[in-house]
């Protein structure tokens, strides 16, 4: 065993000053045959309880420190004296000794992010007196306050530091010495051991280790350059003076340290000293504030959970008080009874003020008691739901209920806790944002200088999903294997971005997590507070768990938020609709889900659910529960079969006839956890418990875990006496299915979700749409997909105009007006005093009346240049290109106008001086409308997408002739050659390996944008083409680099406007002999022969819309020109001509 300890170790969550992770730092103190190890970050906390876990499972004694900055005199000040030569903080080691260390060291970092933050968390020596009982201290590194007087020569000074500390630690005081070859360091190995010896203070060594190996020394540096937001190339910036900082091997340091044997034996001594052990098998439960009339928690959860199951069944039978009073007993032993009353206090907070609550979610739905309180709103005993899934009494864990609200009022439900609890018992919990694979290419690749559209090609190349890491990205892309085999910048690039791969590189506040306990916080929980001012834990979710803390997550949920509005609309109509109680059996509503028809309907919109969802055609809410949970990595293997067993195709087989009252609704297929669980209890005989207790070390897929399990369950299988073969045979049967199983009480909540907003888009479409894009009226490429959504169902989409529209989108039967607050630069603020002044003033004849009646501070020159622009103000007098090049003079006449009225002056008389009289309106300028390109691009810019005409619309002839892909559309199933058109928003040229240009383009539809692959011999053919908002016809196949997007590898080009001359080989005009006469092909052909030329020219003969044959003309060839296809249309409709080509 060494008997030398490293005391001062930084970890990534020194965060962008670390460049090693805790299992990483831990494991190689094993390797070093470390008794001890401590962790000591930057002025935080973050990582301690993860550090205690992974030390303690090593074997390791876990030493929690911290590097403290301390404030040169209070750490009130926030500015530095002038004249003075002094740092803003010092650096200060702190180690725990013991629980009240612990609790010691969580104060003072608390204190120093919400009392002492100046650049960074400071504390000073008056917290620091108060707090330092079970803290061990040392002098620290270069940066301490000894330290800094010693370089400035000022050794008195340096003496003075050390008494004061001394004194401060009684007895715990240490003075470090490090040895990084710098000369700083040997100023400090020559005064600091004299020092030591004057004042009888044991002295320790340490390596200020920020990277495990000294090769590691320029990743470190790359972080460094992150934090800095330098590039290794800059001259004047932070940087490190020698490699040396790494986790060195005891062998090193005493060879560092020879001359002070003492320095590397007190290590080991200082580490004997220190005995923390903390609780983590301990809850921290919140007190509930009881009625006067309770007196235990356990009594009034019991009186409200029967008064909830009386008002939730008609009749409540043995089988529900059996069930309940199992539930009870088992909430209660587990100590859970406050938990319960805290959430079902703030949900009925939220019911009673009118703020939506979803209807569960994850497996508290499997709980009659969360049903009966109205926790959750779907019977478990209806869907056959397990408590043992949510509650296990054989492996005791706080219950985690989180809760779906409304995404605009869920901080009301936090602001309740707040005062419910205490703010000092209260708050949000911490996140840290990570360096994933495709962020730490592209952050590496900007420290070293690299072009930004060869790093992001680069990260491109990484396969989009969640956890993908480098390694497993560069066995399956070879391209990105080999990208490090191209020069030296490139082999660094993957190498540090490798390394610095999952450290930490910011933190931030959790989206939803809440933390609730029994006392202050900082008794339990170090804090942070965010450059935003925002107060969390230093802990994440996961380290919140292991020591035992309420934490809850209090998610918004924007389909919420699209429920309430929709039933506001409908209630505005006078139409009332209760959700909680529609019946669950619409066959309407099934039908659009059987349709695909479900663009904006919760968790069943993405293309492949939609195409099956048209696939398996559901008739029941059980099979919208089975298809969310098969619809998943995994499981989503069994819906083809899943599928054909419903409809018949297939025939259900089931291993023992007891497997099918569980299997039944799933066509024999094990689709849930719970499942499992009963397959294990009703076959097997284990109890609920144990066999959620299997199912959930199946699902770790460790085989140590599964052996034992696979032994326990056939133990309980022979005892159940249940055939060794079918024994066998089931447990291949769960291993098989149980790492995928999904929680049924989670998708059974959520399909309930999407089933009732189903019902609101088969009932109320409309005013369902509009709600929706409201929701989501600041995402332009949401709202293209809502409104192509909206027009297939043949709603109409009215655009903008102050006269109809309010701020928000609106329904009026089967038609939506668009909201003004969802046109650029206007905003919910300047739209509500636009529609207010409408209301009250209006209607408006003149834009000048418009302006004298709105808050002038909200409707802006932006405002109303936007306005103009998407035609919102077309109903007011005058063209729009007069209104835009006058809007400087509206708003001077309005702003004077404004200033008058709020004087007092009569409107007769004001203005004379300048020759306006306010009674009547200044001219709007003379200047000739736009033209319909401009005016086109004017609304580009208005709305963000074509809303009310596209450039593509006028091709329309093309695109029905020469495309099969339309961009938009969901990726078609087969490899064939894709045609499509669109215009050529972005083009991104880089160099590909061969250093030949090559292009990322984005291409734009009509319904949707699109990504091009332009590789480097097609882009030399075509590079004439392949230019910015070039509208063009494009060839080419589907890339499978990325499944979660469209992309086309390009292979050809043609110009749009040149497509029809040099493509169209015939016309092929169709008619309807049901609908025109024989006649009508006479009229057509003399219009053909007065536009003759080049092209085969025919028909295709129709009767009641069913083909017949093609007619061609042997001896009359067309030009198919916009003349001849006018004349054509007019009298055969608009989609008769098309246009054949063997071109493309």
């Amino acid at each position: 065993m060494s008997n030398f300890v490293h005391l001062h170790n930084h970890s990534d969550y020194s965060l962008l000053d670390g460049a090693c992770k805790i299992q990483s730092l831990v494991d190689a103190a094993a390797d070093f045959d470390m008794p001890a190890v401590a962790l000591t970050d930057h002025g935080n906390m973050f990582g301690a309880i993860q550090f205690y876990e992974s030390a303690k499972k090593k074997g390791i004694k876990p030493l929690i420190g911290m590097e403290a900055y301390i404030a040169p005199r209070t750490r009130f000040e926030k500015s530095s004296t002038p004249g003075r030569r002094e740092k803003h903080s010092y650096h200060l080691l702190l180690i725990v000794k013991d629980k009240t260390g612990y609790a010691n060291l969580m104060k003072l970092s608390s204190l120093a992010y919400l009392e002492g933050f100046y650049y960074k968390p400071r504390i000073d020596k008056e917290i620091l007196r108060q707090y330092s009982e079970g803290l061990i201290c040392s002098s620290g590194c270069l940066t301490g306050e000894l330290a800094f007087n010693l370089l400035k020569g000022d050794i008195d000074a340096a003496i003075a530091v050390a008494e004061e500390f001394k004194s401060i630690f009684n007895g715990n005081y240490y003075l470090e010495v490090q040895n990084h070859g710098m000369p700083e360091d040997e100023i400090i190995l020559r005064e600091v051991p004299k020092i030591a010896k004057n004042l009888d203070i044991p002295l320790i060594a340490s390596n200020d280790c920020h990277y495990l190996k000294r090769e590691h020394a320029e990743a470190h540096d790359v972080l460094l350059c992150l934090q800095t937001g330098k590039t290794l190339t800059d001259t004047d910036r932070l940087k490190y003076s020698s490699d040396n900082f790494y986790f060195k091997d005891p062998d090193e340091m005493a060879a560092l340290f020879k001359e002070l044997p003492e320095a590397i034996s007190n290590t080991s001594e200082l580490a004997e000293r220190c005995d923390l052990n903390l609780e983590t098998e301990t809850f921290h439960m919140p007190n509930f504030p009881l009625p006067e009339n309770e007196k235990t928690p356990e009594s009034y959860l019991e009186n409200l959970v029967w008064k909830g199951v009386e008002k939730r069944y008609e009749i409540v039978d043995e089988a529900i008080k059996k069930r309940v009073r199992h539930e009870i007993d088992t909430i209660n032993k587990m100590g859970f009874p406050g938990y319960f009353l805290i959430v079902n206090d703030f949900i009925n907070y939220a019911k009673e003020n009118g703020i939506p609550v979803g209807p569960g979610r994850g497996s508290a739905a499997g709980s009659v008691v969360s049903y009966a309180l109205g926790i959750t709103d779907i019977d478990p005993l209806q869907y056959g739901l397990i408590f043992e899934r949510f509650l296990n009494p054989d492996r005791i864990s706080m219950p985690d209920i989180d809760i779906d609200f409304c995404y605009e009022r869920r901080g009301e439900v936090i602001s309740y806790i707040k005062e419910r609890f205490g703010k000092d018992s209260v708050t949000q919990i911490i996140t840290f944002g990570t360096m994933k694979a495709r962020a730490a290419i592209r952050d590496v690749g900007r420290v070293l200088n690299m072009p930004y559209s060869v790093v992001d090609a680069i990260a491109k190349l990484v396969p989009a999903g969640p956890g993908v890491t480098l390694e497993e990205a560069m066995e399956k892309v070879p391209e990105l294997a080999e990208t490090a085999n191209k020069d030296e910048t490139h082999r660094k690039l993957m190498e540090y971005s490798k390394l610095l791969e999952g450290m930490s590189r910011h933190a931030s506040t959790h989206a939803a997590g809440v933390v609730i306990t029994p006392g202050n916080l900082s008794d339990f929980v170090p804090l942070y507070k965010s450059a935003a001012d925002e107060i969390t834990t230093q802990y994440d979710m996961k380290m919140l768990d292991s020591i035992g803390l309420l934490k809850m997550d209090f998610l918004g949920l924007r389909t919420l938020t699209v429920l309430k509005k929709t039933l506001e609309m409908l209630e505005e109509k006078g139409i009332e609709v209760d959700l909680e109680n529609i019946q669950l059996d619409d066959e309407d509503v099934y039908d659009l889900f059987a349709k695909g028809k479900t663009i904006g309907i919760f968790q069943f919109e993405s293309p492949g659910m939609r195409d099956t969802l048209k696939r398996l055609k559901p008739t029941k809410l059980e099979d919208l529960i089975a298809v969310n949970a098969l619809y998943r990595p995994g499981p989503m293997d069994n819906i083809t079969e899943f599928i054909q067993r419903k409809h018949g195709k297939k025939k259900i087989e089931y291993l023992h006839p007891d497997l099918e009252p569980i299997l039944k609704e799933t066509y024999g297929i094990i689709v849930y956890q719970e499942q499992v669980m009963r397959i294990a209890n009703e076959l097997a005989g284990m109890s609920l418990a144990q066999a959620d207790t299997m199912r959930s070390a199946m699902g770790k897929k460790k085989q140590k875990l599964m052996d034992e399990q696979k032994k326990y369950f056939l133990e309980n299988a022979d005892k159940n006496n249940l055939d060794k073969k079918l024994s066998n045979d089931l447990w291949a049967l769960l291993e098989k299915f149980a790492q995928y199983g999904f929680n049924k009480s989670h998708s059974a909540a959520y399909a309930l979700i999407a089933y009732r907003t189903g019902y609101l888009k088969t009932k109320y479409p409309a005013e369902f749409m509009a709600a929706t894009m409201s929701s989501e009226m600041t995402d332009t490429d949401r709202l293209k997909i809502l409104i192509k959504d909206c027009k297939s169902s043949e709603m109409d989409i009215i655009p903008p105009d102050i006269s109809l529209s309010k701020s928000y989108f609106t329904a009026d039967e089967n038609r939506i007006c668009y909201g003004l607050a969802a046109i650029k630069n206007v905003g919910v603020k300047a739209s509500k005093s636009i529609v207010e002044a409408v209301e009250k003033e209006g209607p408006f004849k003149t834009i000048f009346d418009l302006v004298k009646a709105v808050d002038l501070r909200l409707v802006n020159k932006k405002v109303l240049e936007s306005l103009v622009c998407s035609g919102a103000l077309d109903s007011l007098e005058g063209k729009r290109s007069s209104k835009f090049e006058s809007i400087g003079r509206i708003l001077e006449f309005a702003q004077r106008h404004q200033s008058e009225v709020s004087r007092g002056q009569t409107s007769l008389f004001s203005g004379a001086s300048s020759g306006i009289v306010a009674d009547s309106n200044p001219k709007l300028h003379e200047v000739d409308e736009w033209g319909d390109s401009e005016r086109i691009k004017n609304e580009l810019s208005a709305f963000g997408y074509h809303l009310i005409e596209h450039p593509l619309e006028k091709f329309e002839i093309e695109l029905r002739s020469f495309t099969n892909y339309t961009i938009g559309d969901d990726a078609p199933k087969s490899a064939t050659l894709l045609k499509t058109a669109g215009i050529l928003s972005e083009i991104k040229v880089h160099f590909d390996k061969k250093n030949r240009q090559m292009a990322f383009c984005e291409i734009e539809g009509i319904d949707g944008n699109g990504e091009l692959l332009v590789f480097a011999d097609t882009y030399e053919r075509y590079k004439d083409i392949c230019v910015k908002d070039k509208m063009v016809l494009v060839s080419g196949k589907l890339s499978n680099r990325d499944e979660s997007d469209v992309k086309i590898i390009a292979n050809e080009f043609i110009p749009l406007d040149d497509s029809i001359e040099m493509l169209t080989e015939s016309v092929l005009l169709t008619i309807d002999l049901a609908v025109h006469s024989p006649e009508t092909i006479d009229r057509i052909s003399v219009i053909a022969s007065k536009n003759r030329g080049k092209c085969q020219f025919g028909f295709k003969i129709l009767t009641d819309g069913k083909f017949v044959r093609n007619i061609m003309s042997g001896n009359l060839s067309v030009d198919p020109n916009g003349a001849f296809f006018s004349e054509v249309q007019e009298i055969l409709g608009k989609h008769s001509v098309v246009l054949k080509t063997s071109a493309l």
